[in-house]
């Protein structure tokens, strides 16, 4: 059965059964929404259809998400393409959009193929995917062993990156030329329920809360092997889970900045959209909540319960937009606004769920080389 009829069916009987029908029917939305498979994009924009492609250009369903500013992948199984800004004045259907085809690294791209937007520009490793030089290494954690990828640089401060939902740790593979060029090491982590990495005990993701101790095993790492600082940079969920490190680590005072894109800061907000992009009924939704919390030891707006701010310790540099529908971008405005001291906003309109790079990358470099000259 598909997960909108087997969610619709545990509505009826919630109705008709009662509380012990409506624990099993949270349970089962929460693992709707929680239990994702590692790298498979978001359920958003789905039903994106290739219509034509011709040289330097493909034709695709018009949407939000194919009239966004600026680049992105399209997947499928066994695909991988990235596509440039939108062609004005190519001849298309009032329902098409004609964007440009930069390069297609997985697969072909035929018409009629369903394909879904995701900020995840690469696909392989930093020595096949950007010609870096690069060494597999691995992180022991508290579950086990950790992949990750180490680009190596002259400097003493490590950027460590975390990415986030819908993603793997071929999205930050989108900044680490730049981060090369600055001559940074970079450390890009797989951590619990990614490919290659353990498994999280109970099969779930926990938004941050739990998979931040991996990243704090990846600080550990990076410190025995010659950091004298580390820069966290993490997107979505990865943006969290370097707070909660920023706050909890045992080595937080070796973390001297924090970049944050599209930061999950409220757990319920994300748990409600995920379950409803997974087609999750609305009369649902609070019990999804709960089973989560319960199954999971998500504890509300643990990030949003006015300690955060006062605990930041280091500048902190967020990248959010007000169209980021998964992770609304207030409670980053009110972190900012809390501690002007540490804290800069840099608003990106127009851009998705951690894309704020994809929407303008040139600003987003600026930025991000502005925040990371002091700390070098």
């Amino acid at each position: 059965m598909r997960p909108a009829t087997l969610t619709a069916a545990a509505v009826t009987t919630v109705l008709g059964v009662g509380a012990a029908a409506a624990v099993a029917a949270g349970r089962y939305a929460s693992h709707v929404a929680l239990k994702e498979p590692s790298g498979r994009p978001l359920p958003a924009d789905s039903g994106i259809t290739v219509h034509a492609t011709a040289a330097g250009q493909v034709t695709l369903t018009r949407s939000f998400a194919t009239l966004r500013p600026g680049r992105y992948g399209l997947v499928a199984d066994g695909v991988h393409a990235v596509i440039g800004p939108v062609i004005e004045h190519a001849p298309h259907a009032p329902d098409t959009v004609v964007r440009r085809l930069e390069r297609v690294n997985r697969g072909s791209l035929e018409p009629g193929l369903t394909v879904r937007v995701t900020p995840q520009l690469h696909s392989g490793d930093p020595s096949s995917a950007l010609g870096l030089d690069h060494q597999e290494v691995e992180i022991p954690g508290e579950l086990g062993a950790l992949p990750a990828w180490f680009v190596p640089g002259p400097r003493d401060t490590w950027v460590i990156t975390v990415h986030g939902l819908g993603t793997t740790r071929e999205h930050p593979m989108n900044v680490m030329t730049f981060l090369r060029d600055l001559r940074l090491p970079v450390l890009d982590l797989a951590y619990r329920g990614d490919a290659g990495a353990p498994r999280s005990p109970d099969g779930l993701a926990h938004l941050g809360e739990s998979e931040w101790r991996d990243l704090d095993a990846a600080i550990r790492f990076a410190v025995r092997y010659g950091a004298e600082k580390v820069v966290l940079h993490g997107w979505s969920t990865g943006a969290s889970m370097a707070l909660h490190a920023a706050v909890n680590s045992a080595l937080r005072g070796r973390i001297c900045g924090i970049v944050l894109d599209s930061p999950v800061l409220d757990w319920v907000t994300t748990m409600r959209a995920l379950a409803t992009a997974h087609g999750v009924p609305t009369a649902l939704l609070p019990l999804a909540v709960r089973a989560a919390q319960g199954q999971t030891g998500l504890h509300g707006a643990r990030l949003l319960d006015g300690s955060l701010a006062p605990a930041l310790h280091v500048p902190t540099l967020i990248f959010h937009g007000p169209d980021d529908t998964l992770a609304p971008w207030q409670p980053s405005r009110d972190l900012a606004a809390r501690r002007p001291d540490l804290v800069a906003l840099h608003p990106v309109p127009q851009a998705p769920h951690a894309a704020m790079w994809n929407a303008d990358p040139v600003h987003y470099e600026e930025a991000l080389r502005r925040f990371l000259t002091p700390l070098m």
